[in-house]
């Protein structure tokens, strides 16, 4: 099973201080290049009237984004879903596919190359979203930086103990309605 990160609406204040890690995470932690323009976290925080929490890639199993992408580009790897910019050719059929609305495309500055000679400033489109930041190992940066804890990182372990408590917490609530 992937791991995924999810957000608890009940415990999220709406700050964004994960799509800041976010990005800081991405961005080799340098605020130099950092500005508005290219300001691009792999989660959204969405802000409601009574409610605020955090959009991410859910990990699929059986991810639509991969199962649609015509060059292969998002694959299976590390217990998650991954993004081979080198072969993504920013289609944004990806983003029509995720139910959640976690993908998104987003267009980077690029050279393009001619025989080894760089003629040109261009832009790249890449497919964009959650990759759990599969390069750090302590985890996902969100994860380390909500001030209220309302990230949580789902394993299998985790839901196999989530199911075990339903399991006990109905099982005790059947035999206590017996007993009267």
């Amino acid at each position: 099973m992937n791991r995924f990160v999810i957000a608890d609406p009940k415990k999220c204040i709406g700050c964004r201080t994960c799509e800041i890690a976010c990005v800081m995470a991405h961005n080799g932690n340098q605020t130099s290049t950092l500005t508005p323009e290219n300001f691009s976290p792999r989660l959204k925080v969405i802000k409601g009237l009574s409610v605020s929490t955090a959009v991410l890639c859910r990990q699929c199993e059986d991810a639509p984004c991969a199962n649609v992408c015509p060059n292969g580009a998002i694959v299976h790897a590390k217990d998650s879903i991954q993004v081979i910019q080198e072969k993504c050719i920013g289609c944004k059929t990806c983003v029509v596919a995720c139910p959640f609305g976690a993908m998104d495309v987003i267009s980077k500055p690029a050279q393009r190359m001619s025989g080894g000679d760089s003629y040109g400033d261009c832009v790249r489109a890449e497919a964009h979203k959650c990759d759990l930041c599969i390069d750090n190992p302590s985890g996902p940066a969100c994860i380390k930086v909500c001030p209220t804890d309302a990230l949580q990182l789902i394993s299998n372990e985790t839901i196999e103990a989530m199911i075990r408590k339903k399991q006990e917490r109905t099982a005790f609530d059947e035999a206590a309605g017996m007993l009267f």
